[in-house]
């Protein structure tokens, strides 16, 4: 795991842009599933030591607590095929792997202590924070997405600021439970990506929860066989750029239309200043129906 950590590490010192080289688990982690004697034995042996491989290796920690500490509702196995643990298993090796990490200068233990969402959006926070970048009102507790319906016509592609256009599918699946299943594919000069999207809306706490994950194009291919006919497939135009510090993502139906829609998603604090502010200042030009 070092080199191939290393081997990333060396790119990013190489690279002429700003880069952020984010590891899943590093290198004391480890020490949570060996006794401590062996784990001083492999320091030993590899001439390592705390300082440098706890302190030194890595910029910033960040701990997201397990599930099994405190929403214990939502732990599972079921859509981690690397995850066996029980929950008082999961408990006492997050404990060891945290502990692991303490000294670091910069660490900091994310819990469940909120619902989901504002969790990640802590972690997105304290990350900005120790690299230094504004974020605004986007990861404030009642941040929230909002969508405008925009009218035609659409003005030159001259007038946007510099922007990305995709082609986007979506397919939804069969599902034998509540829980809605999707395909997404989405790319740009004939290159794709894929994501398989199980979206649960019965969940402890009227919490809506969306697993995502990105699958190859022969699963994908697969999964459509599974494609429940009572839906149509939807396909759209996505054009994605940033506007005075804000991304947008600029949807424009094309299949099915009924009546034709261009979907233009915003994320903004939802307080009632800058919620009603943000409306105010908003303007969209004229944009044209996709025919």
């Amino acid at each position: 795991m070092l080199q191939i950590e290393d081997t990333f590490f060396e790119l990013g010192r190489t690279c002429k842009r700003d880069c952020l080289i984010i590891c899943d688990r590093g290198a004391m982690d480890a020490s949570a599933f060996v006794t401590k004697e062996r784990w001083d034995e492999i320091m030993k042996e590899n001439c390592w030591n705390s300082v440098e491989l706890r302190d030194n290796r890595y910029n910033q920690i960040i701990h997201m607590v397990t599930a099994a500490k405190g929403a214990e509702e939502f732990y599972s196995t079921e859509d981690h095929n690397c995850r066996s643990e029980n929950v008082d298993l999961a408990r006492e090796l997050d404990s060891r792997a945290a502990a692991s990490w303490v000294g670091h200068p910069y660490f900091d233990v994310i819990d469940n202590s909120t619902d989901f969402e504002d969790k990640i959006r802590r972690m997105i926070g304290s990350v900005c924070h120790k690299i230094g970048i504004d974020t605004g009102d986007r990861l404030l507790k009642n941040a929230r997405k909002h969508k405008f319906l925009v009218e035609g016509p659409l003005p030159e592609d001259s007038v946007f600021p510099p922007f990305q256009d995709f082609e986007v599918v979506h397919n939804y699946l069969q599902s034998n439970s509540p829980n809605q299943v999707r395909l997404r594919k989405r790319g740009q000069k004939g290159h794709y990506s894929y994501i398989h999207t199980v979206r649960r809306q019965n969940t402890p706490g009227g919490q809506v929860i969306e697993v995502k994950t990105q699958i190859g194009h022969r699963d994908y291919i697969n999964l459509l066989t599974q494609k429940d006919i009572a839906h149509f497939t939807i396909y759209k135009r996505r054009r994605c750029f940033i506007h005075n510090n804000q991304y947008f993502q600029l949807d424009m139906y094309e299949q099915p239309s009924h009546p034709r829609l261009i979907i233009f998603p915003d994320e903004t604090a939802d307080t009632e200043d800058n919620h009603s502010e943000g409306l105010r200042n908003k303007k969209v030009e004229a944009h044209r129906n996709i025919q």
